[in-house]
């Protein structure tokens, strides 16, 4: 039928539209049988679940936990009660059976939070700046309790800055005004937003690096405010391709040390006093993110990072680092340069919301100084890459011989860096190469032994590099090879 409007419906309505026609009735048989069978399911689920009544009420478990209650206060207790009983009941109902009941759960959860999650282990992985292992290892400073003189001046008697304590040493370690934020990457965002938000950044293609967890620096640009300029190709980038791409939205250049990799072959990379020129000729800011942020010249021992001090000293305008690799502190992202610059920085409302607390402040100080006082050795991170592979001999065979019966073998091997700075740079070293029926099993008890000994597999053998371990973790890690032995 075709209406007056000349639409003509399509063949299909007539199958959605309702028809005129009585629909078939339903076969009743079928109707009963498929009644009758999910009746049975609901039985026999019933069945399976009914044991979910057997869940003892909260106050019942919380009378059989009389001994926690003196320990504990009781809205803890109750709570936890209430946790154990949801996880006894989703147990139940996923068909995970003898689980332990819970009553003893509540009191392994207890026991638990009494116990910090936070805990000293062992490394004797030979990877130096380990980052599951919270990178580099701390020199050893004694905590301050109570109050502090943080934003406080003595002197005067009137408010001070935090950074004061990390910034006059800073200073004289790199001839440079310096401020201290959380991290590297909060150092990136603070640098980009007070110095190119709104604008355009322009840096090489093959910079834009990953730093690990999935933070990637283009990510980080963006949410700086900055706008990103690529230039060059992965592995060959010129200075005239960074030339070619200011126009009058460039507001930074900047510079990315890959650290966490190496390009190899067929590549260029303009000299960093050539990116200098090009700034000062443009009258644009060069800003260089260098990562591992070596201080000290590491390499008659192996290591060849570009040190903190040479890149100012070619002309940069800023540069920032961190302070938990190479540096050897705690988590901290260091900003130095021109003064300039730098006040910019301090004034930006970001560098607030990104500063340090005063339990960091202490640490960076601490490592801070020794570095200044060229104490090398009290830095641990630094004494470990300095340690001759002798020395680490000597130490791996007085300590195999105090342990008889343990099948070992002293092996030459490399320790690494690790942390994200200088790949495929190894430092020759010896290792304590353990023989056990179940290598797996070995390696789970020393990482169940107090402290926890956290070492490496390889070729079926349990390797251990005493390169990372403290002179004073010693009986320690001692006292963990006699157990499996």
């Amino acid at each position: 039928m075709v209406g007056a409007s000349g639409f003509e419906p399509p063949t299909s309505w007539s199958r959605t539209r309702r028809s005129s026609q009585a629909e078939p009735r339903p076969d009743l048989s079928s109707v009963i049988g498929c009644a009758a069978f999910a009746q049975a399911r609901t039985i026999r689920f019933v069945a399976d679940t009914g044991n979910l009544r057997d869940l003892p009420p909260v106050n019942e478990v919380l009378a059989n936990l009389a001994p926690e209650a003196g320990r504990f206060p009781r809205a803890l207790i109750v709570s936890e009660i209430r946790r154990a009983i949801e996880e006894t009941r989703a147990d139940m109902i996923a068909g995970r059976e003898g689980g332990p009941p819970v009553a003893l759960r509540v009191r392994a959860a207890l026991d638990a939070i009494t116990h910090p999650t936070l805990r000293r282990v062992i490394n004797a992985t030979g990877v130096v700046i380990h980052t599951n292992l919270g990178r580099a290892p701390l020199a050893s400073f004694p905590v301050l309790a109570g109050y502090s003189n943080l934003e406080y001046d003595l002197a005067t008697g009137k408010r001070g800055k935090r950074d004061d304590h990390a910034g006059r040493l800073l200073e004289r370690l790199l001839n440079a005004p310096a401020i201290v934020v959380n991290n590297n990457a909060a150092a990136l965002l603070l640098a980009l937003n007070e110095l190119a938000a709104g604008g355009e950044v322009v840096v090489s293609r093959g910079e834009l690096i990953e730093i690990g967890d999935g933070f990637r620096i283009p990510e980080i640009m963006a949410r700086s405010g900055v706008a990103l300029r690529e230039v060059g190709t992965t592995n060959r980038t010129r200075i005239e391709d960074y030339r070619e791409a200011i126009d009058e939205h460039t507001r930074l250049l900047l510079r990315v040390h890959p650290s966490n990799f190496r390009i190899q072959g067929f590549t260029e990379r303009p000299e960093l006093s050539e990116l200098v020129a090009l700034g000062r000729e443009t009258g644009l800011p060069v800003f260089e993110d260098l990562g591992s942020g070596c201080l000290v010249d590491l390499r008659p021992f192996g290591i060849d990072e570009p040190l903190v001090s040479a890149s100012l000293e070619a002309g940069v305008d800023l540069v920032s680092f961190s302070g938990d690799k190479l540096l050897g502190g705690p988590q901290a992202g260091i900003l130095a340069g021109k003064p300039e610059f730098v006040a910019r920085l301090r004034r930006n409302p970001l560098f607030r919301a990104l500063r340090l607390d005063k339990l960091i402040y202490q640490a960076l100080e601490t490592t801070l100084r020794l570095l200044l006082l060229e104490r090398w050795d009290e830095i641990p991170a630094l004494a470990m890459i300095r340690q001759p592979a002798a020395a680490i001999r000597a130490r791996a065979e007085a300590l195999v011989a105090r342990v008889p019966g343990l099948r070992t073998e002293i092996v030459p091997g490399a320790s690494v860096i690790g942390g994200g700075a200088t790949p495929e740079q190894c430092i020759p070293t010896f290792l304590i190469a353990i023989e056990r029926p179940d290598t797996a099993a070995a390696e789970r008890q020393l990482r169940a032994a107090d402290p926890p000994v956290v070492a490496r597999i390889e070729r079926d053998r349990l390797l251990l590099d005493l390169r990372t371990v403290l002179p004073e973790e010693e009986p320690a890690l001692l006292a963990a090879l006699i157990a499996i032995r």
